[in-house]
């Protein structure tokens, strides 16, 4: 895990430092970006998983120079862990399914930083998988190529809320 969160911030700093743009959705503009997530599962949904990796699609729209709207869907999954039983042997389960349909705004505070805010269904791709109420505040650098965000992601609903933490790196181009 240290590995990757190395990996992400390495990244984010070269990125930072060899681009300085303004925000990344002129007013009136349209956007479209593919990003790779980093997952570390929070609150019940860690009792299953250490880890989780995922792949997004993300439109965005200007509404201003310093505003834009999002729609981001994609594939999370969570690879299930090997747990000890109290009687001795493990137990490993099944990974952990998600696909994320979210709607959202991201707001520009200073050049490249902006604050973010998605809500949004997530539905569970196992046997009998629930549909979840997502909310996702994040924080995140973009410029004209890339985006770099991180992001706290609750999923609520049937008396089984969980939780992520990710980290999205995606490339973008203007359509």
């Amino acid at each position: 895990m240290t590995k990757l969160v190395a990996v992400a911030f390495t990244a984010a700093a070269i990125f930072i430092g060899t681009n300085v743009n303004a925000q990344s959705t002129p007013k009136s503009a349209l956007r479209f970006g593919i990003g790779l997530e980093g997952l570390a599962p929070v609150g019940n949904l860690h009792n299953g998983s250490n880890i989780g990796i995922g792949g997004t699609a993300r439109l965005q729209y200007g509404l201003a120079d310093n505003l834009a709207l999002t729609l981001t869907s994609g594939y999370y999954n969570f690879f299930a862990k090997t747990v000890d039983l109290p009687g001795g042997g493990t137990y490993k389960g099944d990974n952990f399914g998600i696909i994320p349909l979210k709607a959202g705004i991201k707001a520009f505070v200073s050049q490249n930083v902006y604050l973010g805010a998605e809500v949004g269904a997530g539905f569970e791709t196992r046997d009998n998988g629930n549909t979840k109420l997502i909310a996702s505040p994040g924080i995140g650098w973009a410029n004209k190529s890339w985006d770099v965000g991180a992001r706290y992601e609750n999923f609520s609903g049937q008396s089984n809320n969980y939780g992520t933490i990710g980290l999205r790196i995606a490339y973008g181009f203007g359509l």
